[in-house]
């Protein structure tokens, strides 16, 4: 027959629900991840009733293409709903259920829930496995306490993970559950699903009938019968025949029973306590009559909390013993300083036939000593037998041990926040060495290392002085002459960063570099070449305190140089050598505005035929007297440089940038060259 919910929502109005993939935020591998082997958890037992009220995509992808498999003669059309997981994972909201009964009821709307039912059992056979199934088998030794623990369980997890939906499982007497979804889908899923678990876990065929029930809430009755088979009896009494039915037969006194069991109370078929234990009579002193008519009623002083929406009718608490109860106590008549009230009592019903009464047995919900003075309790309230009572002492301990906790993560957050501090001055402290000394010496200074002088082959030096520099500083104040020696030297220190070459000192005007020291090049000649040209055009930028451009003139010498750090105080990186006394003179030799270079330094120059330096050969009379070899050698003025590559009404520094970028590429090209080889 047709699905007798179809009509209550229709396709169109029906709304997508998130699967539990995305409805819930268990996961496995984070919580299980300290969890050895395969040890059965809470996680696990969520994952596995989720498996009955919103299953994943997945597990209900898997069950349709078995059922497909199974019961595509039956049925052709079910060959239609075939598809791939990976088309569905891009849907992360997609109602995979809600959509499968839509195509079904297209099909052959007749046997939706059939196929549904059947869809249900495949669920079962397909994803309960492994730690699954043994979480489903924890829940009860036979089907009534597996259907029970389904209410109890379900519950307790709602509430971990604060949900508020009317989903859920009530047990509301023998064979007889209630399932309450929003989901019509779900209730003939659940049906197959029962069937398959009670064939599964408890080796029996139940007849399983469904119902709707009337309200605002979609409910569903599922009456579980199972015809269990005869057996012979043996000739021998078992407890329940030595055992009265009748109460009066009880043979423990009422008070030995209120002091073994001092949380809980009685309640007769009006909700009326009849007897309490004696924790709750020491609260209630004085207020429990010795009659029926001057019986208090429970919801006088108690406020149930859970399960939520209760109706507080007898037969409606009978329906929900197999569900945890949650109370709070209220102020009785006449007591508005009640110093208990609020306090939750957590515990069971339980149905007494023979009294035709309620007992509720609980436990204060508790959580530490402060916990329990504060509503007026003391420890003897709580009975041995009542795991409580380790639960308030074990709760003190583990209190202290979060508090130690607390106070070592305060004390490794601010080791932490110091060492962080450490580092970063540590870091301000190489970054102010690296700008003294090159990358190499400044780290070996930073361990403490010992710096030995060394000697460096073909390193180009320049030095640089101000034309007119003590004219101007008699004419100029102190002020004038660093503000403008500040400025001039900070474009200076740009152009190093950008040329990557050594800035070796200043003293006054004078303001020397190097490239070949800390990291050797073909190029070092071309780079202080370039940055002397940049350094001319620079001047051009900057007037000395009479308006006046700055003139500078620079000597540049390649040659072997000694450098070592000199000195504890205060150290510095220095050039020793004959070399650096040569590119002094190169310097003192030159004219304003002009870059006077060394033959050596040529011969780096004109050694790649794609740089275009623009040289012009001096007067041998030029050549320092201290220049060894000098014979038939002369010096040359650099005037220029323009880059193969680019038309000559460029400016120079785009030429310059070219011929860097050329630089750039052609040391890397040979870097992985040599790696190659």
């Amino acid at each position: 027959m047709a699905c007798p919910f179809a009509k209550h929502i229709s396709s169109e109005q029906f709304q997508r629900q998130p699967s539990i993939a995305e409805a819930h935020n268990w996961n496995l591998d984070e919580d299980l991840s300290e969890i050895p082997g395969d040890a059965l958890t809470l996680t696990h037992l969520n994952a596995a009733i989720q498996l009955l009220t919103a299953p994943s995509i997945d597990n209900v992808h898997e069950a349709l293409m078995s059922l497909i498999s199974k019961y595509s003669n039956r049925w052709p059309g079910l060959s239609k709903l075939k598809s791939e997981r990976s088309e569905l994972s891009i849907y992360p909201h997609y109602d995979y259920l809600a959509d499968i009964q839509d195509n079904l009821t297209q099909i052959d709307e007749s046997a939706v829930s059939e196929i549904l039912v059947h869809l249900g059992e495949e669920l079962i056979q397909t994803a309960c496995v492994g730690v699954i199934e043994r979480a489903f088998k924890c829940l009860g030794s036979d089907l009534q306490e597996f259907l029970g623990s389904l209410d109890g369980v379900y519950d307790v997890l709602k509430l971990q993970e604060e949900d508020i939906s009317d989903t859920g499982f009530v047990c509301a007497g023998e064979g007889e559950l209630i399932f309450t979804s929003e989901r019509p889908v779900l209730a003939w899923l659940l049906l197959g699903c029962l069937r398959a678990l009670s064939r599964l876990l408890f080796n029996c065929e139940p007849e399983i009938e469904l119902e709707p029930l009337p309200g605002d809430t979609p409910r569903y009755r599922y009456l579980l019968r199972v015809d269990e088979p005869v057996e012979e009896t043996l000739d021998r009494r078992g407890p329940a025949d030595i055992v009265s039915g009748d109460a009066r037969d009880l043979k423990v006194s009422n008070q030995f029973f209120c002091d073994a069991f001092p949380w809980h109370f009685i309640m007769d078929e009006q909700l009326r306590l009849v007897q309490m234990g004696s924790a709750f009579s020491r609260l209630f002193k004085g207020h429990v009559g010795a009659g029926t008519a001057g019986l208090l009623c429970a919801s006088t002083v108690f406020r149930f909390k859970r399960p939520r929406g209760l109706q507080l009718h007898f037969r409606e608490i009978v329906r929900r013993t197999n569900t945890p109860f949650m109370i709070s106590l209220r102020a009785p008549p006449g007591r508005p300083d009640f110093f208990a009230k609020g306090l939750e009592i957590k515990g069971q019903m339980v149905f007494c036939p023979e009294s035709n009464a309620l007992l509720f047995v609980g436990s204060p919900f508790l959580d530490g000593l402060e916990g329990l003075t504060c509503n007026g309790l003391f420890i003897s309230d709580i009975p041995l037998h009542d795991a409580t009572r380790e639960v308030i002492l074990v709760g003190e301990q583990a209190r202290a041990q979060d508090g130690l906790r607390r106070r070592m993560d305060k004390l490794k957050s601010s080791i932490e926040e110091a060492n962080a501090a450490v580092i970063k001055e540590r870091k301000k402290n190489v970054s102010l060495l690296q700008l003294i000394f090159p990358a190499e010496i400044a780290e070996r200074l930073w361990l403490g290392a010992q710096i030995d002088a060394k000697t460096y082959p073909e390193v180009t030096m320049l030095f640089s002085d101000i034309v007119g520099f003590t004219s101007i500083c008699s004419r100029a104040t102190p002020f004038m002459v660093i503000n403008m020696l500040e400025n001039l030297y900070k474009h200076f220190d740009e152009l190093c960063g950008f040329f990557d070459v050594y800035k070796v000192e200043t003293i006054g005007d004078a303001y020397c570099v190097a490239s070949g020291l800390h990291r050797a090049s073909i190029y070092d000649a071309h780079k202080v070449a370039w940055m002397a040209l940049r350094m001319i055009e620079t001047c051009t930028l900057y007037n000395t305190h009479d308006g006046q451009h700055i003139k500078m003139r620079i000597g540049i010498h390649t040659g072997t140089v000694l450098a070592g750090v000199v000195g504890r105080k205060m150290p510095r990186y220095c050039l020793f050598g004959h070399n650096v006394t040569i590119a002094n003179k190169f310097e003192s030799g030159s004219e304003a505005c002009k870059i006077n270079i060394s033959p050596t330094t040529r011969e780096w120059l004109v050694k790649h035929p794609d740089f275009g330096f623009q040289l012009n050969a001096r007067d041998a009379s030029y050549m320092p007297k201290e220049f060894t070899d000098s014979k038939g050698l002369t010096c040359y003025f650099l005037e220029g440089y323009k880059h193969p590559t680019l038309s000559n009404d460029r400016p120079l520094q785009e030429h310059i940038e070219e011929a860097m970028r050329q630089t750039l590429q052609d040391t890397a090209e040979t870097i992985t060259l040599e790696v190659a080889q």
